[in-house]
């Protein structure tokens, strides 16, 4: 699996499919999760709703991942996972770094071969960059899956750097 960088925004990647850092309600919000859904418009919106009508109703569990289409996003599938909020009296790093592995899962699903995956959690979630990049990276790359290429697309330079570091090392 080849493990790629870009800087900028994940709602213009052409991917078999984006990772939507989404909230367990799955119904849009802000960060990564609200530029796909206004991106992606309404069609994105009414899958997500139909997932919590039916598979759904309490949410989506932290640390799982679910797909729905990409609507008018230039990627075939949106693929939505659920990151835990950073915690200093409790390790949840077991729950990000299966973020990545359902999403890698839900992804061989689809047959994705291309992924494009954001920092999960590192927004409103606090996760402090350089432990979700090594969380990020290393469960990635121990993950069996059919996916050619996971592109991590950070929207500002910062992260990049972060991850940049992280993934040479």
């Amino acid at each position: 699996m080849k493990v790629t960088l870009v800087q900028g925004d994940i709602t213009g990647q052409q991917v078999d499919a984006i990772v939507n850092a989404a909230n367990s309600s799955l119904l849009g919000g802000g960060g990564v999760d609200g530029a796909i859904h206004r991106r992606g418009g309404p069609d994105i919106l009414a899958a997500c709703r139909h997932l919590r009508a039916t598979t759904y109703p309490d949410g989506l569990p932290t640390g799982q991942a679910v797909a729905t289409t990409a609507g008018r996003l230039p990627a075939h599938s949106v693929i939505h996972t659920a990151g835990p909020v950073y915690s200093t009296k409790e390790d949840r790093s077991p729950l990000l770094a299966s973020c990545y592995r359902e999403s890698l899962r839900v992804a061989d699903e689809l047959a994705a071969t291309t992924v494009a995956f954001p920092a999960i959690s590192t927004g409103i979630y606090r996760w402090p960059m350089r432990n979700a990049a090594h969380i990020a990276i290393s469960t990635v790359r121990a993950t069996p899956s059919q996916v050619h290429e996971v592109r991590f697309v950070l929207f500002g330079a910062e992260a990049y750097a972060v991850f940049e570091q992280v993934l040479g090392a």
